[in-house]
């Protein structure tokens, strides 16, 4: 069985051809999509401002260490699509960065 490991991947993109009654649904929610709200989740956490310019998702993904990086980035853009497609929101430019949890080095301060 192959080793598993987590990765916290952000997903960014552009909104692009929202509809007027998309815009409004963004705005009436914005509140419950802001700073305070993001963190990374295996559903997805959404994240955007009054603008309507720009988004990102923050996911947690578990998947093969042999796949890397890239898998976790692209299995989370999958999962961004369908989450954006399935709310009928238009979107453009995804790009993602990952990060593996399990290789993470953490320099803690000496006393």
């Amino acid at each position: 069985m192959a080793t598993q490991h987590t990765y916290r991947v952000i997903v960014r993109g552009k909104w692009d051809g929202l509809t007027a009654g998309s815009r409004e649904k963004l705005l009436a929610e914005v509140d419950e999509h802001g700073l305070a709200q993001m963190q990374f989740t295996p559903e997805g956490s959404l994240a955007y401002d009054t603008a309507l310019h720009s988004f990102s998702y923050r996911y947690v993904i578990v998947s093969d260490a042999a796949d890397g990086e890239e898998m976790a980035a692209a299995l989370a853009e999958d999962k961004a699509e369908t989450a954006l497609r399935a709310a009928g929101l238009g979107y453009r430019d995804l790009r993602s960065t990952a990060t593996d949890m399990d290789t993470m080095k953490i320099n803690r301060k000496s006393r």
